[in-house]
């Protein structure tokens, strides 16, 4: 997504449901400064969970001043 590499990934829970986290890096960096989200929601379906991972993502990345890694409420 323009100068970051985002790597959106689902999670499976106890419960049958997914839950969705991303990684937002650059490319040019040493590693370091990459963050990882995950977000504070289950979705019934992988697709779902991958698609607002990507989403959330590419939001991330448009920002100005991007949040810290964490917890996102979904």
């Amino acid at each position: 997504m323009g100068k970051f590499v985002v790597s959106p990934s689902t999670h499976p829970t106890d419960c049958g449901r997914f839950r969705a986290s991303f990684s937002v890096h650059r490319p040019q960096s040493d590693g370091s400064s990459g963050r990882v989200f995950q977000l504070d929601k289950a979705f019934a379906s992988r697709e779902a969970a991958r698609l607002l991972a990507v989403t959330q993502a590419w939001l991330q990345t448009c920002m100005p001043h991007p949040l810290s890694a964490g917890y996102l409420p979904a």
